[in-house]
Formats: structure tokens, C-alpha cells, sequence
């Protein structure tokens, strides 16, 4: 036994015949506990020359005589070394025979079994831990016998029956040549194990419902997917999307949402079998896999079920709430594929579900592929689009029936795509609402548009309202007050200038509607409603909103005289904005036939292709300088 200080702590190092030549014991006496076994070969040459001074460290325990010979260090095991041990290392230390009974075991040992020493005396350490762990002690006391120290983990039973997870550390004594004793060290772990396994639990499942979390889902469907591959087996992937989650939300707050997903995560565990597997994968999405599956049809009836399962009503503190959902399912399709893509494919497979409405199931296949990529490749290309100029406006002329005077004009976007040409609003619009990209957009618009009415105005023009379409997205900014006052400023164009639009369906937060208007109206700009008719309609809620103006949608002027309903819907709308001293405007207007109806039904504006159709910034200048348009024959253009 050899004293040292290293690193600041008192160690002792115990060589020779005590323990194998080979190896040696470093055992820290110090505050925190530093109990491992050195694997390595000790020079005895070497390890005088380090700690020639050991006599500095006595309170580390008792040090050899320094002349005492080494040779008789090295004839028999030390006493003094192993009351240093069982006294003073703050792990707990036992030594067994080699039939595995204690012959002498630390306070510590006691401690961490709860029995005392009396009772530890004569008993097997293998009755303290679990049957399979047995075997692989037996034949951890065989390797010793042959001179092989041993590090290991394992978990005994406390007296009081729990269990303490340990790190052990066992060498064989040698006594002449003997190896019929065993040092064991225990290290306990218990805390850091709970510990590792609560973060592996965080990891791998889902905080709120308990659920696996998308990793683990994705580790076990690469291990079903292996099976399947070797059994030539099926296996479907389904993604379960709540539907209106996100009104649910913002109606009752998120603590009602977690109960929802709770309620509705054990109705699904309830009816998948053991076979089968369940996730929470994100917010209100569910994930599921099912193996030794004969097809799409079963697939799909597996998709019924899940959907069956949400139809009984859910309870939420007394409020009776009905759930539907949308389910995308892909298929197992050919050997090779991972898990990743049936996942992916669910998951594109579950978005046009809920593209096609609420409570649909949709079967993955290649052309959502393809629709994706054009997808993403359209994303893509608008983002280019803002950067590189691409955009240019059009515009369309507003004019008053009765003297075919040119009243005003509306902005419409148009795309001049570098390899496709001309892209039209209604298919590059939805793609820019979805992407976020239409704020952008939408704020370009109206600082263009203005930016070309002053021009105009400038030129010598006259002087008309320009309209300019609001995305819901602006609608929604707490700013956009001050961002149209910054345009208006920047542009100099006088507010009475500006109109603009708004659709009914922006109208549904009605306290929000109310204030946006109010601010905006503030400013002196004109504010409208567009596509009236076809959305979210309350006449109670339409007199508060501060407008002036309702358009006519497009859809009920182009069948006014086929369709008597559409007739009627027409007249009516003209009836209201005339009795809440609104002005209104017809879009669409392509026939004489449908501007002699409007006329007779007091409708006094009206906008479409009969007139004119959108025109560049150049034609529309031109146009305003003849002022009028006859309301009997179309411009030329």
C-alpha cells in the first residue's frame, strides 16, 4: 500500500501479491467518490519514482516501513490494506470466498443492503440479486478464479424492497498463488440510472399523453418494416390529423386542447392491438403503424375504425364536444423502403385529406409525390419572384353606368415567370397565402399601386381611387395602420386615393374587423368589401362596419339572366347597400344583357371584361387620358 497525493486527493495504491501483478487499485479518500479499477500494468520501478515522498501523506492511511522489502510486501495480503479499505472508501465494500459468501463486509455494504453485518456474514451476494442476473455472476467468479477482474453494472434488493442499481467492481486477491477471494466495490448508481431513464423516457415519448413521440415510432416501424421484408408482409402507415384543433384552442385555451388529446390518445390505444403501434407525433397528429396486413383495403378499413372511434362524443367539464378527423395512409409498397418515406408519404397523404375537408381518408399516391415537388419547387420560384422584379400589375378600370366615366381602377397581380410566362393569380395565390410569401407580396402591391397612381396623377391624369386587395394575413397585422400610412407617405398620394379590399371572411373576428376598419378609416382611405355574397354574411354585423362600398361577386352576375336565384341574390344585395347608404359595384360584367339588369336594379357601378379587361400600366394611362368609356361597346385596347 502506497500513500500519493494526486490531483489534490489523498490515494492509495494497492500492488504486489494483494491483488494480480498485472494490475492495480486506485481508491480516493477524498469527498466525492473515485473508486475504478486501473487496467494497466504497474511498473513497480516506476511507481517508487513517482511518490518517493509518500511518507508526506499518513493521514491516507498507514504506509510500509520504507526499508521493509518489497519481496515481503508482495508474500501474503495485507490486513492493514483491507481495514484502510473497509474503514475509509465511501463505497461499499464486501469480500467473498469463492463460493460467492461475504466474509467481511464495509458499514457502507450494510447501508446500501439494510441488513447488518451479522446477517450479511455467510450470505451469498447472488441472493440479493435476480435470477438472471445469476448466471451471469457465476461465470463472472469464473473468470476471476483465472485472474480477470470484473466491471459491471447491476441492481440488488434493498431489505426494505426496492431496488438500488450499482456499479460493481470485483477483483481477485491473490494469496500465494491462490485466487479463492474476491474484492467487491459497489458504486451506487440508483440516482443517475432514474435519472438516465428519465431522459430517455423524455426523449422517446410524449410528455403530455404518455405516448411514443415520433422517434421511437420511427425506430420501431424500421424494425417492423425489417420483419416485414424477411415474412414478405404489409404494413400500412396512417396519420390521424384532428380536425378544427386549432379553433378548439383559441375558443377554450390550450389546458382544454392537452384534456382533448388525452381523451382522444386513449380511445386510440384502446383499439390497436399488440401487433400494431401508436404515436404522438406533433400538436394534434397522431401516428400509426400496422404489420401483417393484407392490403389497401384493410388499410383503409383500419382508417374507418379510427375515425368510428372519435364519433361518441367528448366530455370537457361539461361540455359535449364532437371530434372528426382526417387520415392519410401510406403503404408498405416494395421491398427497400424505410421509414422515413412511408412516414413522409402518410403525412402528404393526411394534408390532402384535410385540403379536401373535414373527416376524409386519403391512400398515398405517386402523383401527391409529384405534387409536392411542383409544390416546393412553386414556393421556390415566388421567393425568387419577390427578390428578381417579376411581378408586374395590371389594371382594370371601374365605371359608372350612367355616364361611362372612368370612377376608378383595381390592381391586379400578374407573374411574369422566367421559363413558364404569364402565371395567372389563382395559381400562384393559394401557394403564397400557405408559405407565408403574400405578405410580402401584398405589401409590394399596394406600395406599386400607389406608387403608379400618383405617376399618373403627376402626368396630368385624372385623378381616380385606385382599389387594392388585402390578404388575410395583412388584415391580421397589428401594424397595418402604420404600414399603410408609411406607403402613403412614401408615395404622396392623397388618402381619398386608395381603396381597400377586404373579404367577407375577414370579417369573422368581427371585434378585430371592427378595429382594423376603424384605424384604417382613420387614415382617410376608402375601404370596401370584396367577393360580398359568397362568405361569412350577418347583416346585423355589416351595418357596424365602417365600408363604402360591397362587390358584387363574379359568380352571381354571370348567371343573373339564367339563374333566377342568382337574379334575386343580386337585386337584394343592391337593395341593402342602398338602404345602408353603401355604394356597390358589380365585378364580372361581360354582357350587355347583364349591365342592362344592374342598370335596371340601380346597381350604378360595375367592373369586367365588357368594358375592359385588365391592362398594363402603359394602356391603363392612355385609358384614363380619354377619361370615359361608352358604356355601349368595349374599349380597344
Amino acid at each position: 500500500m502506497i500513500p500519493v497525493l494526486l490531483g489534490g486527493y489523498a490515494v492509495i495504491v494497492i500492488a504486489g501479491s494483494l491483488l494480480l501483478e498485472a494490475y492495480a487499485v486506485w481508491i480516493c479518500l477524498g469527498a466525492s467518490l473515485l473508486l475504478a479499477l486501473a487496467l494497466q500494468r504497474i511498473n513497480r520501478r516506476r511507481m517508487q519514482a513517482i511518490v518517493p515522498g509518500y511518507r508526506a501523506a499518513k493521514d491516507a492511511g498507514r504506509a510500509l516501513p520504507a526499508d521493509r522489502p518489497a519481496e515481503q510486501e508482495n508474500r501474503q495480503p495485507s490486513s492493514d490494506v483491507l481495514d484502510t479499505l473497509f474503514d475509509h472508501s465511501p463505497s461499499a465494500v464486501g469480500l467473498t470466498d469463492d463460493a460467492g459468501r461475504f466474509q467481511r463486509v464495509s458499514r457502507t455494504l450494510e447501508r446500501l443492503l439494510g441488513v447488518p453485518t451479522n446477517q450479511l456474514i455467510g450470505t451469498t451476494f447472488d441472493s440479493f440479486i435476480s435470477e438472471d442476473q445469476q448466471a451471469s455472476l457465476r461465470k463472472r467468479y469464473t473468470m476471476m478464479k483465472q485472474g480477470t477482474p470484473q466491471v459491471f453494472d447491476t441492481s440488488v434488493l434493498h431489505r426494505s424492497g426496492y431496488r438500488v442499481d450499482l456499479t460493481t467492481t470485483a477483483v481477485p486477491l491473490d494469496d500465494q498463488g491462490n485466487k479463492d477471494r474476491f474484492l467487491f466495490m459497489f458504486q451506487d448508481i440508483t440516482e443517475r440510472k432514474r435519472a438516465d431513464e428519465q431522459f430517455r423516457h423524455m426523449a422517446y415519448y410524449d410528455d403530455m399523453t404518455g405516448l411514443p413521440n415520433r422517434r421511437l415510432f420511427r425506430d420501431q416501424l424500421t424494425g417492423a418494416l425489417r420483419l416485414a421484408a424477411n415474412h414478405h408482409q404489409c404494413v400500412a402507415v396512417l396519420y390521424v390529423d384532428i380536425d378544427g384543433f386549432k379553433l378548439f384552442n383559441d375558443c377554450f385555451g390550450y389546458d382544454y386542447g392537452d384534456m382533448l388529446l388525452l381523451q382522444v390518445g386513449e380511445r386510440f390505444t384502446r383499439c390497436i392491438s399488440d401487433n400494431d403501434f401508436i404515436a404522438r407525433t406533433e400538436g394534434d397528429e397522431f401516428a400509426f403503424f400496422y404489420t401483417q396486413i393484407e392490403g389497401r383495403e384493410q388499410a383503409m378499413e383500419l382508417a374507418g375504425q379510427l375515425q368510428a372511434v372519435l364519433e361518441q362524443p367528448f366530455i370537457l367539464d361539461q361540455v359535449e364536444l364532437h371530434v372528426t378527423a382526417s387520415i392519410g395512409v401510406s403503404l408498405l409498397s416494395r421491398e427497400g423502403e424505410d421509414a422515413d418515406t412511408l412516414m413522409k408519404q402518410a403525412n402528404m397523404a393526411v394534408t390532402r385529406a384535410k385540403e379536401n375537408g373535414k373527416s376524409d381518408i386519403v391512400l398515398f399516391s405517386s402523383e401527391m409525390r409529384s405534387f409536392a415537388l411542383q409544390k416546393l419547387q412553386l414556393e421556390n420560384d415566388l421567393r425568387r419572384a419577390i427578390a428578381g422584379h417579376e411581378f408586374v400589375l395590371h389594371y382594370q378600370p371601374q365605371v359608372e353606368i350612367e355616364s361611362g366615366k372612368i370612377i376608378g381602377m383595381e390592381a391586379l397581380i400578374r407573374w411574369n415567370h422566367p421559363m413558364k410566362g404569364s402565371i395567372s393569380p389563382g395559381d400562384f395565390i393559394p401557394y403564397a397565402e400557405q408559405s407565408g410569401l403574400i405578405v410580402a407580396i401584398s405589401e409590394w402591391v399596394l406600395l406599386e399601386a400607389c406608387q403608379q397612381n400618383k405617376a399618373w396623377q403627376d402626368a396630368g391624369l385624372p385623378k381616380v381611387p385606385i382599389s387594392v386587395n388585402l390578404s388575410s394575413r395583412q388584415f391580421l397585422q397589428h401594424n397595418l395602420k402604420n404600414k399603410v400610412n408609411e406607403v402613403l407617405r412614401h408615395t404622396g398620394l392623397a388618402p381619398q386615393y386608395l381603396e381597400l379590399e377586404i373579404t367577407e371572411g375577414m370579417t369573422m373576428d368581427v371585434d378585430h374587423a371592427i378595429a382594423s376598419l376603424v384605424e384604417l378609416k382613420q387614415l382617410g382611405v376608402q375601404v370596401s368589401i370584396d367577393d360580398f355574397g359568397t362568405g361569412y354574411s350577418s347583416l346585423s354585423y355589416l351595418k357596424k362596419f365602417p365600408v363604402d362600398r360591397l362587390k358584387i361577386d363574379r359568380s352571381f352576375v354571370r348567371d343573373i339572366m339564367d339563374d333566377p336565384s342568382d337574379a334575386a341574390i343580386v337585386a337584394t344585395i343592391i337593395s341593402i347597400t342602398r338602404h345602408l347608404n353603401l355604394k356597390v359595384i358589380a365585378e364580372g360584367v361581360e354582357t350587355e344583357e347583364q349591365l342592362s339588369f344592374l342598370h335596371r336594379n340601380q346597381c350604378h357601378e360595375v367592373q369586367g371584361y365588357w368594358f375592359s379587361p385588365p391592362l398594363n400600366a402603359e394602356k391603363m394611362g392612355t385609358l384614363l387620358g380619354r377619361i370615359t368609356c361608352r358604356a355601349s361597346q368595349h374599349v380597344e385596347v
